[in-house]
């Protein structure tokens, strides 16, 4: 069902938007979680440093879906808030046509490029074939990854959150199945959890774009839509292209910063891999919450409403500050009960590991959760190179403290420090240009 956002209570219509897209990006994560899981309990601990080491790699391939989805559910939303339905079905078009010709570039690249960032990454020798084999596979399934994304940011912007939770939640609960059935039944190993995966997201992407096409056919409009228009997907590049930038930035840093942990060897590799992906299933949420006020925020300026923005930033950070407490209670006190959950007995030195990541990072999720709804709303009211000077901060910050941190005597654990770091400095930035741009003009 299409919602508008602009009308009534903010913190009563951010609750009922934002708590399915939590729930949807928390059934997403599972994907991964659930091929690390299957990996380390039913395969071995070199399988879980594989999906992971291969992981770092896959995001780049998502960070082009994920610009692809905020930039298409960015316009959508200002159209839909000054209810312009023609122009909603020319974006949604335009974003379709657009996102096929970048899927199959991407695919090109990854068929021929990937075990290239493997070496590059110094991937070690005993994980690079499992690492090799996941990646192809997994970009095998490109198309079903970037189409569902479109499919979800059009929901959003909608208004509707409810429909992509549900097809999330069936597709991620079979594929913890089906990955238990093709390791353990068929003994297919790493490719038995690849091959699951595509199978689970291709049935949930196909079910996706079906729903998207009759909701919109309940969508009316005076005016005819067009297959494509080159000015709305001018409209659409303007907030893609920084997404994606961000995203991809991010996803090289990560690189980077894996390449530095390979050095460490297998069990430092096996302890990050369970650890992060932990930490990405929080991160990834709080960037959903952050979407849905992106939605949220185009929506009330489209209709001139500036003033349910401000109103909205506040609702926002009481509601992901509330989230924020028991995942940092449960990360920081339970984290020596999460890690095994990833590694069947796993050895001392991964174990200490894992757990030195999560206590390091978790009690600052209270502040990146607050950069990422301050970056919602300024990529929601189109301030774009603001909000990629605050990304880029904490990426710098990051990556640099890393490698310098690595080299110390704190060896792995400088390099967990570094997330704070660069978190609190870019949360700062951030919000200083929510207080210029946007706060004051509120008023």
């Amino acid at each position: 069902m299409n919602k508008d956002l602009t009308v009534g209570n903010p913190t009563k219509i951010l609750w009922l938007f934002c708590m399915p897209l939590f729930g949807s990006i928390i059934f997403q994560q599972l994907y991964n979680i659930a091929d690390s899981f299957v990996a380390g309990k039913f395969i071995s601990e070199n399988a879980l440093a594989a999906v992971g080491n291969s992981y770092e790699i896959t995001l780049i391939f998502i960070a082009f879906a994920f610009g692809c989805n905020i930039g298409c559910s960015v316009v959508v939303s200002e159209f839909f808030g000054a209810k312009r339905y023609a122009d909603v079905k020319t974006t949604v078009y335009t974003a379709f046509l657009a996102s096929g010709v970048i899927c199959l570039i991407l695919m090109l690249i990854g068929i021929f490029g990937c075990n290239s960032l493997l070496h590059w990454i110094n991937t070690p020798s005993e994980i690079f074939a499992d690492s090799a084999l996941y990646l192809d596979i997994y970009v095998y399934g490109l198309p079903f990854v970037f189409f569902y994304n479109i499919s979800t940011g059009i929901f959003s912007a909608l208004g509707d959150s409810k429909t992509p939770f549900i097809f999330l939640a069936a597709s991620s609960t079979s594929n913890i199945a089906a990955d238990i059935w093709f390791v353990k039944g068929f003994g297919m190993g790493v490719a038995g959890v690849a091959w699951a995966t595509f199978m689970c997201q291709g049935i949930s992407c196909l079910l996706a774009v079906v729903f998207v096409f009759k909701r919109l056919k309940q969508v009316h409009s005076d005016a005819p839509h067009r297959f494509f228009d080159l000015r709305i997907l001018g409209k659409i590049a303007k907030i893609a292209v920084p997404s994606t930038l961000q995203q991809s930035f991010i996803s090289i840093g990560n690189i980077v910063i894996q390449s530095i942990i390979n050095g460490f060897g297998p069990a430092i590799i096996a302890g990050y891999s369970a650890s992060v992906k932990l930490n990405n299933l929080v991160i990834t949420s709080f960037t959903t919450v952050g979407n849905g006020i992106s939605n949220y925020t185009a929506q009330n300026l489209g209709a001139n409403k500036p003033e349910r923005v401000k109103q909205g930033f506040r609702a926002g950070l009481k509601m992901i500050w509330l989230l924020s407490l028991p995942l940092v209670l449960l990360y920081f006190i339970g984290g020596r009960y999460l890690i095994p959950f990833f590694i069947e007995s796993p050895t001392a030195e991964a174990l200490s590991c894992g757990l030195m990541f999560l206590k390091t990072l978790s009690p600052f999720y209270f502040i990146v959760s607050a950069k990422l709804v301050t970056d919602g709303i300024l990529r929601g009211a189109g301030l774009m190179r603001q909000f990629m000077v605050a990304t880029f901060t904490d990426l710098i910050l990051r990556v640099g403290l890393a490698f310098l941190l690595s080299q110390t005597a704190l060896a792995s654990t400088g390099i967990w420090c570094a997330w704070p770091i660069g978190w609190t400095v870019a949360t700062i930035v951030s919000v200083v240009f929510y207080k210029r741009e946007i706060s004051c003009k509120a008023l």
